[in-house]
């Protein structure tokens, strides 16, 4: 998920409703006339924008605003595109919303939603603009209370959002071909290829492994160019970074391209040990081929550089998760890294030696003296220019994976001010991998599989053969093929039949049916995806009063939802929440709500 608001995705049925039975339908509410505007008689009138697939959500919602007096009309979009629209129009009040943090950290959650130059924030208030910066320097208790003050401000003292939940993952797995103990389920991070297994190990090089994904269009496989559902996770599969997620947000070098990192004690440089077993592969007659090509400090000095700049490539998606690196370099003095302590004391030296095959005796700047068996490593320093740890999580990002330059180079000979997409070709462009007279494979992998081809069924994948060979994280699956399956019900349908292999997302209302079929494993994780309303605050909308909006704040009973997901629901107060426990919480309360509506009322 990604750095763009998407719409809540209930898709709650007719049997699920009846479970839910404590929530009401719009004719049994009885609508409460105690917040009326006492001057003119008439209720408040909220317009609430969904889409048609949070319908149930927006019932929810309505019931309990209607339950304290608003007049509410729902405005109920078919798709996202036409919810967009409305969105960007201003036709709204209330806005239902979510937002996952892939990345893992709180300043993710927060900085391209509610910053005021955010990409997806309607919110312009320097206090938050304020916090949200220190909060980011910032670690352990310190972070936890300067997030708590920023949830305070957003929340509670200006109700620029009202949350409503926090969802949960859910996974099937058809558990007679494939085995349930190779395939995670991480927090945060897209699903991961690489270690998964048949039963039958002897199946993993003769059989093709079939996943699933929703969108068949995708935007861009150059990295830094997409940020969406269509190639999270085909990106972070086919590109390795300098870092890891773990299944539980921590931040790891396992599976990466260094061997460790280490941060000085000022929060402001990181470095990274490379190790040198991994190649990039590139396709020749359908099949991954090792170029020879190490993926060097070269390549990472490039791919990040391109990363933080917005102009590196037309239409760059993801620059502003990388704005806060200043510079990239190739380590070239070990006394460098003698000299620059951590904050547990230890030398950068002393905390990178830890996990290396070999002690470090040289940090060579070439890719060609590179031998780490002999203790010659490249290792790459990063600067920040002020304190900000978080800066890891953003480099565990799909968006952070590395490119190889004369591959990336070699395609993109236009002029990024003057490129045409009628005519130009950029890397990663899905037409050149697409069958049929556009395809031309230019795609260069430095991760565990790379894209063979693709067609309106299914994206074709195989194993990088120079990817971390002989080591715990070689990939364990030579063929996998993407099946493009937009409709939830088919895909859940494929799974039970044997015809796609793990279904990442089950929806919630259908955990029942994973796990009363015998041939399937439902897997369950906490994750960061916050469901919540957002607010108009434009001055020609109701919701332009702060008074108004903690009304409808107030109005929201988060345990009604919980109870109609059957305790598949957490409580939540910020796209913070599942991140930092700040200890904060939302109540429903009609007394603040309506004195809330009598301010509003008396300030007109």
């Amino acid at each position: 998920m990604n750095k763009k608001l998407f719409t809540l995705a209930s898709t709650a049925t007719v049997a699920a409703v009846a479970l839910a039975g404590c929530v009401e339908t719009k004719s049994d509410v009885k609508e409460n006339d105690g917040n009326t505007n006492e001057a003119t008689g008439d209720k408040v009138v909220i317009e609430l924008l969904g889409m048609a697939s949070s319908e149930q959500d927006l019932n929810i919602v309505r019931d309990q605003l209607v339950k304290n007096g608003f007049d509410v009309k729902l405005n109920i979009q078919p798709d996202y595109g036409s919810f967009k629209a409305q969105q960007d129009a201003g036709n709204y009040d209330i806005a239902a919303s979510s937002w996952t943090t892939v990345t893992g950290n709180p300043d993710y959650a927060v900085r391209g939603l509610f910053k005021s130059d955010g990409a997806s924030s309607n919110v312009a208030d320097e206090t938050i603009d304020k916090l949200i910066d220190e909060a980011s320097t910032l670690v352990g208790d310190e972070a936890k209370e300067k997030y708590k003050e920023l949830e305070q401000t957003l929340v509670f003292d200006n109700a620029y959002i009202a949350p409503l939940y926090i969802s949960q993952k859910f996974q099937g797995i058809y558990k007679n071909e494939v085995n349930p103990d190779t395939v995670r389920l991480p927090k945060s991070r897209a699903q991961a290829w690489e270690a998964i297994s048949f039963n039958d190990v002897a199946k993993n090089a003769s059989e093709t492994l079939v996943l699933h994904q929703t969108m068949g269009s995708l935007t861009s496989l150059d990295p830094v160019k997409g940020n969406d559902g269509s190639i999270n996770t085909l990106n972070t599969n086919m590109y390795v970074r300098l870092v890891n997620l773990s299944d539980t947000d921590e931040v790891v070098s396992d599976g990466s391209l260094s061997y460790d990192h280490a941060i000085a004690e000022n929060n402001e440089e990181f470095y990274f040990v490379l190790r040198d077993d991994i190649n990039f592969a590139k396709v020749e007659g359908e099949k991954a081929v090792d170029t020879g090509d190490l993926v060097s400090a070269e390549d990472v000095v490039f791919s990040l550089n391109r990363a933080k700049d917005q102009n590196a490539v037309p239409d760059h998606r993801t620059y502003s998760l990388h704005e806060n690196i200043e510079t990239v370099e190739v380590v070239s003095d070990l006394t460098a890294l003698e000299s620059v302590k951590t904050a547990g004391g230890k030398s950068i030296l002393e905390e990178l030696s830890d996990k290396v095959p070999a002690a470090i005796s040289e940090a060579v700047t070439a890719e060609g003296d590179v031998d780490n068996a002999a203790g010659k490593y490249q290792v790459v320093k990063i600067t920040t220019p002020k304190a900000f740890p978080q800066v890891l999580n953003y480099l565990a990002h799909q968006s952070g994976g590395i490119v190889s330059e004369a591959a990336v180079t070699a395609v993109n000979t236009f002029d990024v001010a003057s490129y045409d997409p009628n005519k130009d070709i950029a890397y990663g462009d899905q037409a050149a991998v697409t069958e049929g007279a556009t395809y031309a494979n230019h795609l260069a992998a430095s991760g565990p599989y790379i894209l063979v081809k693709k067609n309106d069924y299914e994206a074709t994948f195989v194993k990088n053969p120079a990817y971390l060979a002989g080591t715990e994280n070689e990939p364990k699956v030579n063929d996998i093929s993407v099946r493009f399956i937009a409709d939830n019900d088919s895909a859940l349908s494929a799974l039970r039949n044997g015809e796609i292999h793990v279904l990442q997302s089950v929806p919630e209302t259908k955990t029942d049916v994973v796990e009363g079929d015998a041939n399937l494993v439902l897997k369950t994780a906490d994750s960061n995806a916050v469901s919540y309303l957002l607010f108009n605050t434009k001055e020609d909308r109701v919701t332009a009063s702060a008074d108004l909006r903690k009304a409808v704040l107030h109005s929201i009973n988060q345990e009604e939802f919980i109870s109609f997901y059957q305790g598949k629901k957490k409580p939540a107060v910020s796209t913070v929440t599942p991140l930092i426990d700040t200890g904060l919480k939302l109540q429903a309360d009609q007394a603040k709500v309506k004195e809330f509506i009598n301010a509003y009322n008396a300030s007109k």
